[in-house]
């Protein structure tokens, strides 16, 4: 039988500062204002060389559960780190979770949250993965056929209201271009106890060849499991069971 070691001390205080401030913000630490819909991820597999891992490569149609939130949140359409949040529903599988930021699309921006006004654009996970001895960077990149986001979240849920906004999910390496490998669409609303009770887990909520990387995947870990201890959430609660869109 395997047995986790003990958190550090390190981990310990950061998890536990990071309930505190969630407790004293009464919800999420990051990203506290958003929305939740319910969704649907087609993969159409990776173009030109695969990737290693078997949910990029392979083809395949997943619900989900999508939520844009504002990272501060500042008021109405002002500026703000602008966040995208998809979960993958995979049957008896754990979830795929894969978080994004407003950021550029070139190489060195992909690296860099940049605050932004409206929600069609670049998001990209900024820190990037390790999939086997490749690094991989994932984005979500605006659907020029799609409708727009607009540029608050009350825009965002008047969009989906009328029409099924979609973003394409994209792969690249440190300097490579961005190479589509599939589509979200985005559906009717959940109401607000269920956004409220939806919890991620960036860290450990992903397909089994890939890994978070990089020295801040440590600080993530701490921060969202601080953060989810103090809503009484677990590392899979909430999401949507509602047919795809």
């Amino acid at each position: 039988m395997t047995v986790n070691p003990p958190p550090s001390r390190a981990a310990t205080a950061v998890e536990r500062a990071s309930a505190a401030l969630s407790r004293r913000r009464r919800g999420r630490l990051l990203h506290p204002a958003g929305r939740s819909f319910v969704g649907e991820t087609v993969i159409w597999g990776t173009p030109g060389p695969p990737t290693g891992v078997g949910l990029l490569d392979d083809p395949g149609r997943y619900r989900a559960t999508v939520r844009l939130s504002k990272g501060t949140p500042t008021p109405g359409s002002w500026p703000d780190i602008l966040g995208l949040a998809v979960r993958l529903h995979r049957d008896a599988d754990r979830p795929f979770d894969l978080l994004v930021s407003s950021s550029g699309a070139a190489p060195v921006l992909r690296n860099l949250p940049l605050p932004r006004r409206c929600f069609t654009g670049t998001y990209s996970t900024i820190m990037c993965y390790r999939a086997g001895p490749r690094r991989l960077w994932l984005a979500a990149l605006a659907d020029p056929d799609s409708v727009d986001l607009g540029c608050s979240l009350a825009t965002v849920a008047a969009a989906t209201r009328t029409d099924t906004p979609r973003l394409v999910l994209a792969v690249a390496s440190a300097v490579g271009p961005w190479r589509p490998v599939g589509q979200v669409s985005i559906g009717a609303q959940l109401g607000a106890a269920e956004d409220a009770a939806l919890a991620f887990d960036p860290v450990h909520n992903l397909p089994p060849e890939l890994r978070l990387a990089g020295p801040l995947a440590w600080l993530r870990e701490q921060t969202y499991r601080g953060s989810r201890r103090a809503r009484r959430a677990t590392a899979q609660s909430g999401g949507s069971t509602a047919a795809t869109v």
